[in-house]
């Protein structure tokens, strides 16, 4: 597991952005798993900048979303389609048959969740994963207890989550119970996996998953079985790791041998 640490959350999301734009120059029909919430934003605003400014090219990429909320249609104002098409998709030039987002309202969910591995397996899988986390270590919607190998399916919220998401929908009454997501198996099959965190209420979840021991009730953690993952943190989110002076200390290594 690589970890970097950036001094604010605009030069980790500009590193993120750096990141995920090599991997496009690399290889322009990369397959790229997004994630929604407040995190990614600033990578998005940056993915966009390097698109209109400087020519990164969308039109081959496919993209794959992590989740969305059960019972919302594509339309609704808080869904996550919504959302990426707001901040992110209506932005670039990438064409709508090659965005995939979990269909929160399908009449048959468990069926939607089947074929949405199989969409995943049938472009050869997922090239580039990106990552946020949540306060009680989730990624995706795989709250705390679910299964490290488990697939895309409907999962129930945690109480936590859907108080941190209240903000969004106006009070934690409107916020749905459940949601669909890509399983912590899923995440883990793709090439390499981004995930970014950024302020000080994320510190303690952060330290544990990188440091901590691989558990069910810190999705997260699993990370730390998977062969290329690169943490971006900004100094608030990293304050409490252990070895954080050791995570530097690589830092500057890598720096002289690249000449900076």
């Amino acid at each position: 597991m690589r970890i970097l640490i950036e001094k604010d959350y605009d030069a980790m999301s500009g590193r993120a952005a750096a990141l995920i734009a090599e991997e496009i120059e690399r290889n322009p029909r990369l397959v790229l798993g997004l994630p929604t919430g407040d995190t990614p934003v600033g990578t998005y605003e940056r993915l966009v900048h390097l698109h209109k400014e400087a020519g990164l090219d969308f039109s081959e990429v496919k993209t794959f979303n992590l989740d969305e909320y059960a019972g919302l249609s594509a339309e609704d104002p808080n869904s996550y389609n919504r959302f990426m098409w707001d901040v992110f998709f209506g932005r670039i030039n990438i064409g709508p048959a090659h965005v995939s987002i979990p269909k929160g309202d399908d009449p048959r969910p468990d069926e939607f969740c089947r074929r949405y591995e199989e969409k995943i397996k049938a472009v050869g899988g997922i090239d580039l994963q990106l990552l946020g986390i949540g306060g009680d270590g989730h990624i995706a919607f795989n709250e705390p207890g679910s299964s490290l190998g488990s697939r895309t399916r409907v999962v129930t919220l945690a109480k936590e989550t859907i108080a941190d998401n209240a903000r969004h929908f106006g009070k934690k009454e409107l916020v749905p119970r459940s949601a669909v997501t890509m399983g912590v198996g899923t995440i883990m099959e793709a090439r390499r996996i981004i995930l970014i965190a950024s302020g000080k209420k994320k510190a303690a979840v952060t330290a544990q998953f990188i440091e901590g021991p691989v558990t069910s009730m810190i999705a997260a953690s699993a990370l730390q079985l998977h062969p290329s993952v690169t943490v971006i943190l900004d100094e608030a989110a990293a304050c409490k790791l252990r070895r954080l002076d050791h995570y530097r200390w690589i830092m500057t290594l890598e720096e002289e041998r690249a000449g900076k």
